[in-house]
């Protein structure tokens, strides 16, 4: 389905972004693992190769202007095209994930700065070469917690809850989503949400059956699980789906 496209996968090197790259590569797409920390894009590129699948590692801050700028010109001068953008790295600061009640003010500014706006960011610089090279593709990671009200009732008797400023961070995704592919409407640019649920990530078992509760079949959700639906996406079976949002979840903000 994505034969002949390159596709940029931001946080490429990530528990989501390892399984977006082998899932691009395995539909004939060459991936390229953008991530912060260049060893482990290696390794997942590497990792890719080793079964016949094209991909590439390069480095990226999505925070950095600059850096998105390098990345954007030198695939630019190498393949003399790039199709799509997987915007999926999760940059957060050393005190991400309190509670609300322990979120001060310059935390909650930074975490918004280095998520939402190194997606802007992303998604900005990205947005304009494709509109000046024939048009693209913008796909960006929100999350059901973007759509819906968390349910804190699922992390009683565990340290873990959804952070205030994450809330807040794919909410504000989910709008930028519709704002690009409004603003760039008739470029030949679109620009989609895909929303997952929960992901499995070895979470106490007691979140996990209150979690599946809320489900349909299966609770928390694996990477492949999301896979197809970003394959759709990225694929001319969906090339006239703009400015959506779409959630995979089992159920669970139902």
């Amino acid at each position: 389905m994505l034969s002949e496209k390159i596709v940029v996968v931001t946080g490429g090197a990530g528990l989501l972004g390892r399984k977006f790259c082998i899932a691009i590569a395995n539909q004939g797409g060459l991936v390229i693992v953008a991530d912060n920390n260049i060893k482990n894009a290696e390794l997942v590129a590497s990792e890719i190769q080793s079964t016949g699948g094209k991909a590439e590692a390069k480095i990226l801050d999505i925070t950095n202007t600059t850096s998105v700028e390098n990345l954007i010109d030198s695939l630019h001068t190498q393949y003399g095209h790039i199709d799509a953008v997987v915007n999926n790295a999760y940059p957060k600061n050393k005190n991400y994930g309190k509670k609300l009640e322990e979120v001060n003010y310059t935390d909650f500014c930074e975490n918004l700065s280095m998520h939402l706006g190194g997606y802007f960011l992303v998604a900005q610089q990205f947005a304009l070469y494709f509109s000046e090279h024939g048009g693209g593709n913008i796909v960006n990671l929100s999350s059901i917690y973007g759509s819906m009200a968390p349910r804190f009732e699922v992390y009683e008797g565990t340290s873990m809850t959804t952070p205030v400023e994450y809330a807040a961070i794919k909410s504000s995704i989910n709008n930028l989503t519709r704002y690009f592919a409004n603003y760039f409407k008739g470029d030949g640019v679109r620009c989609n949400a895909l929303s997952p649920g929960g992901i499995f990530d070895n979470q106490p078992e007691s979140f996990l059956n209150r979690y599946k509760s809320h489900c349909g079949l299966k609770g928390m959700l694996d990477a492949e699980d999301i896979a197809g639906s970003l394959i759709y996406l990225l694929s001319d079976a969906s090339r006239f789906v703009t400015g959506q949002n779409l959630i995979v979840d089992d159920g669970y903000s139902l």
